[in-house]
Formats: C-alpha cells, structure tokens, sequence
C-alpha cells in the first residue's frame, strides 16, 4: 500500500495491522484463510472497512476454521448473506465457502496452504495471479498482490527505512529466502 508506512503508524486501525500483521509470515491455514477472505472483501471498498468488521467476519465464519467453513451449506450462505456486520456479497461469500473447500485439497496434496505456497515460492507476481486464477476463487491480481505481500510471500509491505520491515525480516519472510533472493537478482539483471 503506497504511502501505507506514512499514514497507518498511530492510526486506531491501520496502526496495529501495520505494526503487527502487514507483511509477516502466516503458516495456519485458518490464518491463511482468513487473510484471503479478507483481501477479497477488500475489493471495491476500503482496508479501513475490513479492519472495522474484521470481529464480525471472525464471528461469522466461526473464526476461518478451514474445515468449518468448507462444510458450509445453503442455510449458512443465507445467514452470512443477512449478517449485517460483513460484507454482504454473494459472489465474496461463495468465494470465501468455495476456498476453504479447496484449501483442502492443498492440504491433500501439499499438507497445507503455506506448504502449498511454500512449493510454488518464489513467482513473480504474474506468475502467482495465473496460479490463484488456477486455484481460487475471486483472485484477481490485486487481491493476489495484497495477499501475498500481506503474508510475506511478495516484498513491498513496508518501506526499507520503516521500523515494522526489519521486524518482518527477523521472521523470515518467503521473498527474503536466498531462492527468492537469487531470482530477484536473476530477473534485475535480465
């Protein structure tokens, strides 16, 4: 987010996402899936509206427990559809119900969503966006971008100079391994 590292530092919302949860590794898939659902809301509306019913959404989709929420059917599209406290959209929530059902497959076939991004790591953005198109629901390129850098598989969260970015490096990101690193340096000297 251009300008993110300025604007969100003391803000009541962005302050603590900024400072706590942009660009740092997640590993559980509930995790995983929460932070996907939450980019697809995203779209069309601002971050600030997410951070604000984030509470709801969690309440909602009974905290993004994976196999919870793959198992829903007709009666809870039609709960969440009224659920005043989130984004009421048929197309997010049949998209949020349809990943879950296919975060499990990756856990067959990988064991798990980062396992699944981990196998995968590193791509460039283009190439991500075509594998999420592949894989999800509702993934265009800007929800995939947000996703991935959200969750360190992309660089980009914070300014170098901001204090959050050594934080993020400390935990050890996707992008800052030596593979992603080696084929950075490949693809600028290209």
């Amino acid at each position: 987010m251009p300008g993110y590292c300025d604007a969100a530092p003391g803000h009541e919302w962005h302050g603590p996402y900024h400072d706590h949860e942009y660009g740092f590794p997640l590993a559980g898939d509930d995790e995983l899936l929460e932070r996907l659902a939450l980019e697809i809301n995203q779209a069309g509306l601002s971050w600030l509206t997410i951070l604000k019913k984030r509470d709801a959404f969690r309440r909602a989709f009974d905290g993004f427990d994976v196999d919870r929420v793959a198992a829903y059917g007709d009666a809870d599209r039609e709960r969440l559809l009224a659920d005043a406290g989130i984004i009421r959209n048929r197309l997010k929530v049949d998209a949020v119900i349809e990943n879950a059902r296919r975060i499990q497959q990756l856990r067959a076939s990988h064991g798990s969503f980062a396992a699944w991004l981990d196998a995968h790591h590193p791509l460039s953005k283009e190439e991500w966006v075509k594998l999420f198109k592949r894989t999800f629901r509702f993934t265009g390129g800007e929800i995939v971008g947000e996703f991935l850098m959200s969750t360190g598989y992309l660089p980009g969260a914070h300014r170098p100079d901001c204090p959050v970015h050594a934080r993020i490096l400390a935990a050890g990101p996707a992008w800052a391994r030596p593979a992603a690193l080696k084929r950075a340096t490949a693809t600028t000297s290209s």
